[in-house]
């Protein structure tokens, strides 16, 4: 399996620091407001990510961290008059229902940084015993950038290129305008937190580093976020860790591509700014899914918005090839020996399965996936036109199964599609009225209504062809046909 490697620019093969296992950690959001599908696509990517290393068979330790004390948090208490810690409550929550909406698999653990407080005053105690970073005068501590020799290993930026005041903090308390804040003295009205260098609150590059080393040691597999991130906040949490345990904070990073809307940067003055929650309010996550999944984790994301609805298209051919799978195997006769058409079928999934792994374990690539996905579909809704009343059970139903099964890698739910679903018991009396029906099983009088149809519009007796059609949505039902037959289902 190939992983592009955004600290040495190049694919490399996977190898697991711990056969079989893999540590992985992703940067988290600053829970100050709903997030942005900006973000959005980045914790699907590699939720995806984690996903398919579990379908590999890896033993796989996911942790993301929930940044909930920050400058922008507090700003946001002053301005509705709350407390911190009551806007990082409900913006907590809100971002964990919003991932359980968008199909975001839970993480094995969610440290929060008010809660690891302790370990983050550990590493900067170890940083100013190892000479890496210092106490200002006014409470502030510091990482001494110049003092770590490989600082820019990840970024590659050149400190002596940069401009002070360029990207960085400049103030009177630094040694040097390139060091950042391990720990911030407290001001009037903010949250803090006692220390050996006075009360208050860690800097935003301390807590990822800090609870990397706590839950899942260093270095780990992966480290991940999105590229607006490589610099300044990864590569001071790699100086960080290098500097403190003398070890990589991680052996592969990687980085998701930015997002941009309608072809423009995402800006609220531009009225193209959407939190992941008025998206998902609209359209269904997996239609969501799929359209940001189209486009490889590492590139730019063009979100056209008028392309959500084609989206929802695509789900729903999915969904109904599945469907018409399902129930194509169901009514089909018992198996004999395999047709032309069922070993074609039969190679098409073999060759689908294939061509997904090889496309996945090539850095993940999901367009790749999806592609080999729907040549299935392709092949599996000419099989049933093409088969008609000889269709066999055995590849009917493996094609379905494959279908679910790679959706579901991508985090696209399809096992409910053409599932059984429990008809109005209404049907009994409408097949008794226009079948003849002499029965009492629902399924058994959708049957006989289908029939009955079938052979009234053959008859050109439309008038009972109306009545059965009209019975039939009186009762929330559809009657569609379909390249595997007729059947009913219940309205959407």
């Amino acid at each position: 399996m190939l992983v592009y490697n955004s600290q040495t620019h190049r694919k490399e093969e996977l190898k697991p620091i711990e056969e079989g296992k893999i540590r992985m950690y992703v940067c988290g959001p600053t829970v100050y407001d709903q997030i942005h599908i900006g973000n959005a696509r980045t914790f699907l990517s590699f939720d995806v990510i984690r996903r398919y290393l579990t379908y590999k068979g890896y033993q796989v330790t996911f942790a993301q961290n929930l940044t909930d004390v920050d400058d922008k948090i507090i700003n946001r208490a002053n301005e509705e008059g709350r407390t911190a810690a009551e806007v990082a409550e409900e913006y907590s929550n809100a971002f964990i229902e919003q991932m359980h909406r968008f199909g975001v698999l839970d993480p094995d653990i969610r440290p929060r940084a008010t809660r690891e407080i302790e370990a983050m005053q550990e590493m900067i105690s170890l940083l100013i015993e190892r000479g890496f970073a210092y106490a200002a005068d006014n409470g502030d501590v510091y990482f001494s950038v110049r003092s770590d020799h490989d600082y820019g290993v990840l970024s590659g930026r050149d400190l002596d290129q940069l401009r002070a005041g360029e990207r960085v903090e400049v103030n009177d308390e630094k040694r040097d305008p390139f060091d950042f804040a391990l720990w911030k003295a407290a001001k009037p009205g903010e949250p803090s937190w006692p220390s050996p260098w006075g009360e208050g609150r860690p800097g935003w590059h301390t807590e990822c580093c800090a609870m990397i080393h706590r839950y899942l040691g260093t270095p780990i597999d992966i480290h991940g976020g999105g590229q607006d991130l490589v610099f300044p906040h990864h590569e001071n949490e790699t100086a960080q860790a290098m500097c403190a345990w003398g070890a990589p904070l991680a052996n592969v990073w990687m980085h998701t591509g930015m997002l941009r809307v309608n072809g423009d940067k995402m800006s609220k003055s531009l009225g193209n700014f959407f939190t992941l929650k008025e998206v998902l309010d609209k359209y269904p996550a997996d239609a969501v899914r799929l359209l940001m999944l189209q486009t490889h984790y590492r590139s730019a994301l063009d979100f056209q918005t008028d392309q959500l609805d084609g989206a929802v298209g695509t789900l729903d051919r999915l969904s109904t090839c599945v469907k018409n799978l399902r129930w194509a195997a169901k009514n089909a006769p018992q198996d004999g020996e395999l047709s032309e058409a069922d070993r074609t079928l039969g190679a098409a999934i073999d060759k689908a399965h294939g061509d997904f792994v090889a496309q996945m374990d090539d850095d993940f690539n999901t367009s790749g996936g999806l592609a080999a996905i729907f040549s299935l579909v392709t092949a599996a809704n000419k099989y049933l036109a093409d088969a008609a009343d000889n269709i066999a059970t055995a590849p009917t139903l493996r094609a379905a199964y494959m279908i679910v099964e790679l959706a579901d890698v991508l985090g696209i739910d399809l096992s409910k599609a053409g599932a059984e679903e429990e008809l109005p018991a209404g049907l009994v009396d409408l097949a008794r009225q226009y079948a003849g029906f002499d029965g009492d099983d629902a399924n058994a009088a959708a049957g006989a209504l289908i029939q009955a149809r079938q052979e009234a519009r053959a008859a050109k007796d439309w008038s009972r062809a109306d009545a059965i059609r009209d019975g039939i949505g009186a009762l929330g039902l559809v009657l569609e046909d379909t390249a595997a037959g007729a059947r009913l289902r219940m309205a959407d």
